[in-house]
C-alpha cells in the first residue's frame, strides 16, 4: 500500500464545496443564482412540483423558484435554502399572542358555548375565521356556522329567534349598496341581529395576494365562475378545493388578511359576547 493512497490528490479548485443550508425564513434576501433576481422571502411552500420560495424585490414584483440545491446566493455566497421549521402550531404569533394578535390566555379550557352565535356565508370564510380567530372565539365561547348562501337569511335569522342574550352576527362576502346581499342584510339588522361584509365576491380575495405568492387577485369577467377563472389566470390546476388549500395554508396570521375582513369580524365578535 502506497503512503500516498490514503491522501486526496484531487486539487482543490476541483474538489466539491460544502454549501451551506440556510433556512427561507420570511424576510430573508436572497439572489436566484441562475436569474439574478434578488428579493426578500414572502413565503416557502409545497407544491405539485416540489417545494418553492416565493421572492419580493424592492419594486413589489414577485417570483417564485424551486428549492433547488445551490440555487441561491447569500452576500454573494451560494446556499441551499431549505424549508424554515414550522411553529409549534400556526395559531401562535410570537410569545404569549394568538394568529388574531390578541393575548394568548394560558391554561384556560374553552368555555361553554353562548346561545349568541355567528354565521358566514360558506365553509371558506369558516375555516378563515377559524384559522385566525379560533382561539378567542373558543376563549370567549362563540360558535362560528355556515349557511351555503345568504338567499335564506331571513327564514334562518326567524329561526334562530334572536333576542336578549341570544345574539347573531352575520358576515357576508360581496356586501355592497344596491346589491341583493345588501337587501337581505337590511330586512334581518335589528337590535340582536347585526350583519356586516367585505366588498369582495368571495372570501378568497381577503387573502392578501403577496402572501399567497401573487401579485394581485385576477380581474374575471361577470357571468364567469370566479373561482375557476382565478385559478386559470394564475396558471393553477383547474381544482378549486386544492387551490383553496393552497390559500388557505397561506395564512399565518391576521397580518395576512385585508383589513376590510378583519374589522369586520372583530365588529361581530364583540357583538355577540357584548353583555345585554
Amino acid at each position: 500500500m502506497s503512503r500516498y493512497d490514503a491522501v486526496d490528490l484531487t486539487p482543490p479548485w476541483k474538489r466539491p464545496s460544502t454549501v451551506p443550508e440556510l433556512p427561507a425564513e420570511r424576510d430573508l434576501v436572497v439572489e436566484e443564482a441562475t436569474t439574478g433576481f434578488c428579493g426578500a422571502v414572502v413565503r416557502c411552500e409545497k407544491t405539485a412540483e416540489g417545494f418553492t420560495v416565493t421572492l419580493e424585490d424592492r419594486h413589489g414584483k414577485l417570483r417564485v423558484f424551486p428549492l433547488t440545491p445551490r440555487g441561491f446566493l447569500v452576500d454573494g455566497k451560494p446556499v441551499t435554502l431549505v424549508r424554515p421549521q414550522p411553529a409549534a402550531g400556526v395559531a401562535r404569533q410570537g410569545p404569549g399572542r394568538t394568529a388574531s394578535g390578541s393575548n394568548a390566555v394560558q391554561g384556560v379550557k374553552a368555555r361553554v358555548a353562548l346561545p349568541s352565535r355567528i354565521y358566514v356565508e360558506g365553509r371558506h370564510d369558516a375555516e378563515l375565521v377559524e384559522r385566525v380567530w379560533g382561539d378567542d372565539l373558543r376563549i370567549e365561547g362563540v360558535v362560528v356556522e355556515y349557511l351555503e348562501g345568504v338567499d335564506d337569511l331571513p327564514a334562518i335569522v326567524a329561526e334562530f329567534a334572536p333576542e336578549p342574550g341570544r345574539r347573531l352576527g352575520v358576515l357576508v362576502d360581496h356586501l355592497l349598496p344596491g346589491t341583493k346581499e345588501a337587501r337581505i342584510a337590511a330586512q334581518v339588522t335589528g337590535d340582536h341581529v347585526l350583519v356586516v361584509g367585505h366588498p369582495y365576491i368571495d372570501v378568497w380575495a381577503a387573502v392578501k395576494p403577496a402572501s399567497v405568492g401573487i401579485a394581485a387577485w385576477p380581474e374575471v369577467p361577470r357571468g364567469e365562475d370566479w373561482k375557476t377563472g382565478v385559478c386559470a389566470r394564475l396558471g393553477w390546476p383547474l381544482d378549486t378545493p386544492a387551490a383553496w388549500k393552497r390559500i388557505l395554508g397561506s395564512v399565518r396570521s391576521y397580518r395576512d388578511l385585508d383589513p376590510a375582513l378583519l374589522g369586520r369580524v372583530e365588529e361581530l365578535i364583540d357583538f355577540v359576547t357584548q353583555p345585554e
